[in-house]
């Protein structure tokens, strides 16, 4: 069992570093750069932190999935899914696939164009509208978090 540990601290420690990012980013770098005077700076700023930390969440997600999975694998326990009472684990997998999808193909081909081109036009709104959606997407990683750890010590919050 020693490669389950080993597992559990990657998964840990990739989901501390990967959802504390996002709340990094939601809760100081958004609002910071929000408040730069001239759209310029507020899209070189962001571009220029958003490029750093993309590389980190993109190899936390991937540590995070790998070691999830691998302890869903050595558990054998695939069946959990059909199990209501293990609400979290579906959470954890539908909030993993979410982040996955955006950092992996959405930013890459779509986001990134999209940002350049309604920050450009008109950065107030664009930044309010990526603040909501990292506020979103923080409050239910946090809302996962919480369930998962809770559920993972056999508080299932249903009967």
């Amino acid at each position: 069992m020693e490669s389950f540990t080993l597992a559990r601290i990657i998964h840990v420690i990739a989901v501390i570093l990967w959802i504390g990012g996002v709340a990094m980013v939601t809760t100081v770098i958004i609002p910071a750069v929000k408040k730069l005077k001239s759209k310029e700076d507020q899209i070189k700023t962001f571009e220029q932190i958003e490029g750093r930390f993309a590389l980190q969440s993109k190899i936390t997600t991937l540590l995070t999935g790998l070691s999830g999975f691998y302890m869903l694998y050595v558990l054998d326990a695939w069946e959990r899914y059909l199990d209501y009472r293990f609400w979290w684990l579906h959470a954890m997998t539908l909030v993993w696939i979410l982040f996955t999808v955006i950092l992996y193909v959405l930013e890459p081909l779509v986001l990134h164009k999209l940002f350049k081109e309604y920050a450009d036009k008109n950065p107030s709104k664009t930044f309010s509208f990526m603040h909501k959606a990292h506020w979103f997407l923080l409050v239910l990683s946090l809302v996962t978090t919480a369930g998962a750890v809770a559920g993972s010590h056999g508080w299932f919050f249903i009967k």
